[in-house]
């Protein structure tokens, strides 16, 4: 494909771009297990695609790539697409863009993205802004609600035109050096950095309870805290100060509370490496639909299916 001279080329405008950002909003419209936020994403690109390509087949072409799996947090697809935009301007305008480079792009930067969005909008900023606005709202104010919409929204609405003109400024740098590697060394750090973030929000975001019970052993009295003693005070009326201080400091010190001590099949797999089994099941998940093209749904019920059989068994809780 040869590069179109300055008066063919065809050009994002910024009322375009501005388009693609309000449309952002239903990012999620059409939210799906297997592809996450792929329809609600072609969706936003759906114009661009339009003026960009003239024939029914490259738009056709364009729209489908688009319709593969894309999943983050919907405020930062705002520098994904960005990014989208210009390389598809510059693929339309001849540049020798493949699908698989605008793919790439796309996954490498949907999963750092993911694990900044979460933490800064959800943990932060709402809860944030939310006490701000209750501070109103407790005192009888109507402006508490308002507040927060009005807030939130704009915040909302500045952030994400404002990184995806970042993005849309960074693509045009892509294009300019396809050649020096910079769309593969772009998604080879992005895709490093999601593993980390992946590798931190897996235990916290999956918990598997494992309480089938490997042994039980009698503890010894002088390893148990002297409860008797103070249930015998109790009943005389003759509590001291003292004595509760004694019972609290041999809890703190670490002395066994029971008579006998428990140890489950979840308390062998944390003591070898906590989060152990959260981070297998991922990894067979992840190994399953890229080795094996297992879809999403068919993991899903299959997990579900795991889980009955496991906890009929006694094995997980």
């Amino acid at each position: 494909m040869s590069t179109q001279n300055n008066d063919s080329r065809v050009k994002i405008s910024t009322r375009d771009r501005m388009n693609v950002s309000w449309r952002t909003t239903f990012v999620q419209a059409n939210w799906n297990y297997e592809r996450m936020h792929n329809v609600g994403f072609a969706y936003v690109l759906a114009p661009i695609i339009r003026k960009l390509y003239k024939s029914k087949e490259d738009r056709r072409d364009a729209l489908q790539r688009h319709l593969e799996f894309v999943n983050t947090h919907p405020y930062l697809h705002a520098p994904i697409f960005g990014v989208v935009l210009a390389l598809e301007e510059e693929k339309a305008n001849g540049a020798e863009i493949d699908d698989m480079a605008i793919q790439g792009v796309k996954i490498g930067m949907m999963g750092p993205l993911a694990g900044v969005g979460d933490p800064i909008f959800w943990g932060t900023l709402r809860p944030i802004i939310g006490a701000f606005a209750a501070t109103f709202a407790l005192n009888g104010s109507f402006l508490g609600p308002i507040i927060f919409f009005a807030l939130w929204n704009l915040i909302r609405i500045f952030f994400m035109w404002y990184t995806q003109e970042l993005g849309y400024v960074s693509g045009n740098e892509i294009t300019k050096d396809l050649e020096g590697g910079i769309l593969q060394k772009l998604t080879t750090g992005a895709s490093i950095l999601g593993m980390f973030v992946m590798g931190v929000l897996v235990p916290r975001w999956t918990t598997m309870n494992f309480p089938l019970v490997i042994s039980q052993l009698e503890n010894d009295s002088q390893s148990m805290v002297d409860f008797q003693e103070l249930a015998d005070m109790a009943n005389a009326n003759a509590v001291t100060v003292d004595k509760l201080r004694e019972v609290t400091t041999q809890i703190m010190d670490g002395l066994n509370i029971n008579e006998t001590t428990v140890q489950t099949l979840g308390d062998v797999f944390n003591e070898l490496l906590p989060g152990l089994m959260p981070l297998l099941l991922t990894l067979a998940a992840m190994y399953l639909m890229k080795k094996k093209n297992v879809s999403a749904i068919t993991l899903i019920f299959g997990i579900f299916i795991l889980g009955i059989v496991l906890n009929a068994l006694g094995v997980m809780g």
